[in-house]
C-alpha cells in the first residue's frame, strides 16, 4: 500500500523557476549567484539549492529589469541561409541582424548590436524553406518555443507537386510515423490547387517535406507564416524586425 503521507521529492531551484516561466535553468543559475533569487522570501545562495514544489520561488526586480531589455527578434528567412551554426559554406541566421536589414515601422526602436550577444534561434527552419524565425536572448521565451512541453503551434504554406489522395489526406493529418515514432496529429488542408496549409506543435527535422514523400508527393517550396499568435504579416524577406511588447506567442 502507498505511504500517502509520503514527502514530496526536492527539486532544484533552477528547475522550478524554469517550469514556472520565469526563466531559463541557465538564467536561473546566474541569478542566483548575483542573489536575485528568493525561496519563501528567502535568499538563495547556493548552486544547486533544491525545494518542495510547494514552495514560492520569486525573482528580484533586478532580475526582471534585465529579461526587459533583452531582445527577440523576427526573421523572414531566405532560401540558403541556415537557423543556427555556419555549415557547408552558407551563412547563419544572425548574420541578417544588421541595422540595414531591419524593417522599421513608426516608433519601432533602432537597432542596438549589443542585442546579438546571445542571440539564438528558437527553432529550426531549413535551409530550402522561408518564413518566419525567431532569434532570442530570452530563456523563457526559447522554452516556449521549443520546450519539450511546448504548446505552441506552427503554420506553413507548402507546394507540392504530385497527386493526393483523400486518404493521404487523412494520413496527413494523422496516422504517419517518423523515425519509428508516431506524430502528434496535425491540421493539413487544401489552400488552393497546389499548396497545403499545415499547422503542427512539432518539428522533427524536415518533418513536413517527409510527411509529403510518405502520401506521394513532393514538396516545392515551404513558407513559415505563424507561431503562435505571431505572424509573418508582411515582413520582407531578408529583413528582420523586433517582437514587439504587446505581442505574445
Amino acid at each position: 500500500m502507498a505511504d500517502t503521507d509520503a514527502p514530496s521529492p526536492l527539486v532544484r531551484v533552477s528547475k522550478l523557476l524554469a517550469e514556472r516561466g520565469l526563466c531559463s535553468r541557465r538564467e536561473a543559475d546566474t541569478y542566483i549567484e548575483r542573489g536575485w533569487v528568493f525561496l519563501d522570501g528567502q535568499r538563495v545562495t547556493e548552486l544547486g539549492a533544491k525545494a518542495l514544489p510547494s514552495q514560492t520561488v520569486s525573482l528580484d526586480a533586478r532580475a526582471k529589469s534585465a529579461q526587459e531589455h533583452r531582445a527577440t527578434i523576427l526573421l523572414h528567412k531566405p532560401v540558403g541561409i541556415v537557423s543556427g551554426q555556419a555549415e557547408s559554406g552558407h551563412k547563419p541566421a544572425v548574420t541578417l541582424i544588421t541595422a540595414a536589414t531591419q524593417f522599421r515601422e513608426p516608433g519601432a526602436p533602432p537597432f542596438r548590436p549589443e542585442h546579438l550577444k546571445g542571440l539564438a534561434p528558437a527553432g529550426r527552419l531549413d535551409i530550402d524553406s522561408t518564413g518566419l524565425l525567431v532569434l532570442t536572448q530570452d530563456g523563457r521565451i526559447a522554452r516556449l518555443l521549443i520546450g519539450e512541453d511546448s504548446e505552441v503551434d506552427k503554420e506553413y504554406l507548402v507546394r507540392v507537386e504530385g497527386s493526393l489522395s483523400d486518404k493521404g489526406l487523412a494520413l496527413l493529418n494523422h496516422g504517419l510515423s517518423l523515425d519509428g515514432q508516431p506524430l502528434k496529429p496535425a491540421k493539413v488542408a487544401w489552400q488552393n490547387q497546389d499548396q497545403l496549409r499545415f499547422t503542427l506543435r512539432e518539428g522533427k527535422k524536415r518533418q513536413i517535406r517527409r510527411m509529403c514523400e510518405l502520401v506521394g508527393l513532393k514538396v516545392v517550396g515551404l513558407k513559415r507564416v505563424r507561431i503562435g499568435r505571431v505572424r509573418l504579416g508582411d515582413l520582407p524577406q531578408g529583413q528582420w524586425r523586433y517582437l514587439k511588447p504587446e505581442e505574445r506567442f
